[in-house]
This record gives structure tokens, sequence and C-alpha cells, in this order.
């Protein structure tokens, strides 16, 4: 992913010919580190006629998705407003947003704002959005850039750098002296950035502001290089050529050239940025998708990656939880596996017993073993003796650690299989656990780690809130139609396969991994092969066996699934079925949203 200097630029250029001119007349902070401002604008055109448009500007500054964008979505607010919240209410309630301006290629965004003060009087205020990772901030100044308040106060303790306190002077510190892509001489490109004892690319995106290492790759490939080449290597043609490709770039830049575009792969965003990729369009593992606009780009890209985050912060616990359960079952059936091995010398007592009752009447007493034939396999063997003891005696002590040891084999078989279940049932929850979108994902699967005895219940205050948000299957259709439909835990997983299935729709599963319930509608249609496979390659996505690239998937009409007694919740078993090897990539399967 790459929010670097050049997105920023596209996306300044696109919120001023948005939202300047508009009026703020709502501001709420729906999570702490979250801005949302709802914009009003009207427009005279030529003919005299008045437009009024409403537009939402999201600013997240979330150390590990930050981002900025204008959106149709609004979010519910808590009841009580943050202070940083308020403040922006008390001074930009009803303000009109002069500008939007980028701070060189750095990634700070400036609104330039006016509103009335308290006395009429017109004012000028700032609004700073620094989008830096996990030093990102939104900063709110007078027009002489004293901060008045910010969404993060910083220290000096925090920072050594600069302070960013109510009252202290806003700056952008300079730390890593890079130089200005937009000044830049041909001398100091070639002279210093390419003069670095460093892989090409890093030499690029360390020394030029505004440029991650996706753009100093794109570079490196528009000038026919690779990054695979030393800085200090280069020909004087080739650092030549290398600055031309640059200059170029950064025209398009000057001249507001930007293409927004999505590389997908494994059908996961996995970099975005607002000038032509070239250096994937020639790659298979790559899909590239064009956008309208750099705000539905940061939207698409970012809606998964931020409710991801969220989610995996939110289901951290679960997550501890589940990981300590099964690291505790695995030592557990290691150890009962290892003891399951040392019964298996108990036949062997049995024999010793009988053959010392057979044979012992040989003994006259004090013999340390009895060397005899085993009538089971016709060859000679040596029974070891306690001298001490009566070949009565011997024989009952090698009876009686047999049948110790027998006990034990029986017990542990029982054990090992409880263990087996308990494992595969964690292995499940965790799956669900990867899986999970919404929080009402989670409160199924904290709901069934509750009541299979993992962890202690608690009884809801509100019971009504327990109904009001269900989390639901995961819904796609086929190329072909079909309405095909995923589990995201067990009780789903139950719902789908023993109450939205019928007998003749069909079922798919990863064969022996964790993984959800796939079930095909075939409405007594008879399905195509590719419908088969997208099916199947649903079960292999959304199951352990993901990151292995291919998995086996086991499929059957539902009618021969069942689901045994008392069974942990997801558990199902089937005696015949069909198998296919099948890639976990779901790219192109369309998914139904609500």
């Amino acid at each position: 992913m790459a929010l670097d200097g050049i997105v920023i630029s596209s996306l300044v250029n696109e919120l001023d010919t948005n939202i300047t001119g508009g009026r703020i007349t709502k501001i709420a902070q729906p999570e702490k580190d979250e801005l949302l401002l709802t914009i009003k604008q009207s427009k005279t055109d030529e003919n005299g006629k008045t437009a009024r448009s409403t537009k939402r500007l999201t600013i997240s500054v979330n150390p590990s998705l930050p981002l900025i964008y204008l959106t149709d979505t609004n979010k519910t607010s808590p009841l009580t407003a943050p202070t940083f919240c308020m403040v922006l209410r008390k001074h930009l309630n009803n303000c009109s947003i002069v500008s939007i301006s980028q701070i060189g290629l750095e990634r700070v965004i400036r609104f330039e704002l006016e509103h009335l003060n308290e006395m009429g009087d017109l004012c000028k205020k700032y609004l700073y959005v620094e989008l830096m990772g996990k030093h990102s901030n939104i900063i709110f100044c007078e027009e002489d850039n004293t901060i008045i308040d910010s969404i993060k106060h910083i220290s000096l303790l925090v920072s050594s750098v600069r302070e960013v306190l109510p009252g202290r002077e806003y700056f952008i510190p300079d730390t890593q002296h890079k130089y200005n892509p937009f000044a830049i001489t041909e001398s100091e490109f070639t002279d210093n950035v390419l003069s670095k004892p460093l892989p090409l690319a890093k030499a690029i995106y360390t020394s030029i502001t505004g440029f991650s290492p996706l753009m100093a790759n794109e570079l490196i490939y528009r000038a026919s290089l690779s990054d695979k080449n030393n800085a200090l290597e280069l020909s004087d043609m080739e650092k030549l050529h290398l600055y031309r490709n640059f200059s170029e770039m950064m025209n398009d830049i000057s001249e507001k050239k930007f293409a927004p575009v999505i590389a997908f792969k494994n059908n996961m965003p996995a970099e975005f940025t607002s000038l032509e990729l070239t250096m994937y369009q020639k790659d298979d593992a790559y899909t590239l998708k064009s956008c309208d606009s750099v705000s539905n780009m940061l939207y698409d890209y970012y809606a998964t990656k931020e409710v991801m985050s969220r989610i995996n912060q939110k289901s951290a616990d679960l997550r501890k939880i589940t990981n300590t359960l099964l690291e505790r079952n695995n030592k557990k059936y290691d150890l009962q596996t290892k003891q399951l091995k040392d019964t298996e010398k108990r036949d062997k007592y049995k024999v010793y017993g009988e053959l010392l009752t057979t044979y012992g009447y040989e003994l006259k007493g004090g013999e340390k073993a009895l060397t005899c034939e085993n009538y089971y396999t016709g060859n000679e063997i040596t029974i070891p003796l306690d001298e001490t003891k009566s070949a009565v005696e011997n024989a009952k002590k090698y009876f009686d650690k047999y049948a110790k040891l027998k006990r034990t084999f029986e017990a542990l078989n029982i054990q090992i299989a409880e263990t087996k279940e308990e494992i595969e049932h964690l292995e499940s929850i965790s799956n669900s656990l990867d899986i999970a979108r919404q929080e009402s994902d989670l409160v199924a699967i904290k709901r069934e780690l509750s009541e299979c005895g993992y962890i202690k219940k608690h009884h809801e205050k509100n019971k009504g809130s327990k109904n009001s948000e269900k989390s639901k299957p995961l819904h796609y259709i086929s190329s072909d139609g079909f309405d095909m439909y995923v589990g995201k835990n067990n009780y789903q997983n139950d719902e789908l396969t023993f109450k939205i299935a019928t007998g003749n729709d069909w079922w798919f599963h990863a064969k022996a991994s964790a993984g959800s319930h796939v079930i095909v509608k075939t409405e007594g249609k008879e399905l195509p092969d590719r419908t088969f496979e997208e099916a199947a390659r649903l079960a292999a996505h959304y199951s352990k066996a993901c990151e292995q690239g291919k998995a086996e998937i086991d499929y059957i009409q539902k009618k021969h699934v069942k689901k045994p007694n008392g069974s942990k919740p997801g558990f199902v078993v089937y005696y015949t079925n069909y198998s296919m090897t099948i890639s976990t990539d779901i790219t192109g399967i369309k998914e139904v949203t609500e």
C-alpha cells in the first residue's frame, strides 16, 4: 500500500475541485481517531439556477490505516462528543472552506477555513491533516499557526522532535532531509540521490519527499532498469534516462494527469496509486482496477482493510483464548499419544503370564529367568523373573501389568478421540475468527466459546440487544446464476447445512481442514461444472488451507450429510463423497452485499 505524497497530491486536487467553497455544517467524531465532516455547497450555473449538494468527508488518523476521502456513507456518533470534536464545533460551525492545499509533496493536507467569531468578525483557521502512519494526526490551528487543539496530544515525553499541544507553534519537522521533487535539479538527482550505496529503489524513496517504495519501483520499471541494480553501479546514460522518466512523472503530477488504480492479488487489494501502474500490467499475479476518483480508490481499498483492522483489534482477546486452548490441547494430544505408544507392550506381559502359568512347574525357585517355547509363535522366549517370588506370583505380576496397561489403552483411546475433537473444534473457531467481518460475527463466536465452556458466561443486561444484530452468512452468485452461501461460524454452518439447504442442494467443505460449510442452492436444476468449481474455490478460500494456494475439497448432496447427536456446533459426518483439488483464489466470483 502506498498512501504517499503522490496519492495525497491527487486527493488534494479532487477535494479542492469538489468541496472548496462549501460550508461545514456538521462535525462528528465516530471514532477516537476519526472525523466525519458534512459539507454543503450551493452553486449557481450560467442560467441562474442554484444547485445544492451535500458531501461527507471522512478523515481517519488510525495508526495502521490513515486516510481521507469523500463518501456517501454516514456513521453513528457517540452520545457524548469527544473534546476535540466539541472544540471544532465551537470554532468551525458553518465555516467556509477557502482552499485545500498540500505542503510540498509531503503527506500533509492544509484546509484553510473562514468563520465568524463570537463578535461577528471574520476569522481564519487552519486544519492540518497529517497522514504519516503511526504519526498521523489532525491539528487545528490559529491563523498564525498556533495550535488550538489536536485529535492526538504529543508531549516531549513522547516525541523529542515536536510537541503537539495547545499553545505550541505548528510546523512540519524536517527529520529526514529529503529533496523536494518539484525543485530537485538534474545534477542533484544524479550526483546525490544516485550516489548512495543502496538498492536503486531505496536510494530514491529515502532521498525524495513523497515517493513510496511502490512509486520508486514504478519509476525504475519505466526507465527499464531493475531494483537489483545498486545506485552506484548505474552508467551516466542510465542515470540520465532515469532522471528524464522522473521528470515526466513529476510533470504528470503538476498537470494533474492522475489515473487512480488498485492492484489486486489473490482477490485482495495489494497496492494502490494515483498514476498509471505499468509494472503490473504484464504480471499475471496482479489484476488492475481503474477507479473514477481517488476517493473511490481509497474507499475500495481501505473499506476491507479498515474493517479487518478494527475487527482484529476487537477479536484479540478471543484469539488469545482460542490459541491458548489450542496450544494446551495440542500438548495434551502429544502426551496422550506418547502414553498410548507405551501401552503397546501390554500383550507381551499377557503372554509372559500365560507362559509362566503353563511352564511354571519347571521352576524350583530362585531363578532370574525362564526360557521356554512361545506356543503362539513357535520360537524360544526368555521371561525375566523376580527370584524372590514363585512362578504363580510372577505370573500374577505380569497379568496385573497387562490389565493396567489395557485399562490405560482403553481410557487413552477415548481421551485421544475427545482431545482430537476438541482441537478440530478450536481450529474451526480460529478459522471463524479469521473470516469474521463484523462485530456481530464476533458476538456469535463469543457465544459459542461460552456455551462450550471455554469462557465464563456473561448474562446480557439488555436482552433485546442480543437479537438486534445477527450475523449472516456470506452470499455469492455463481457465473451460472446459482446462489452460494458460506458460513462464517459454526452456528451458521449448522444453520446452512440443516435448515437452509434441502436434500438435493450441494454441500462443500475442505478435506481434513477446518473451514466453512458452503452450500449451493440447486432449485431442482443440474449444476454446471463451473458452479461446482466456484463453490469448491469458496470452500478452499474460507478454510485453514487458504494459504496453501490449493486445497482438496469434499462435496456431496446435503441429504448425505448427518449430524451426530450431542456433537459440537459445525460438526458433521458423511460416508460417501466426491473430491476435487482446487485453487483457493476466488477472484471473479460475485459477492452479494446488502
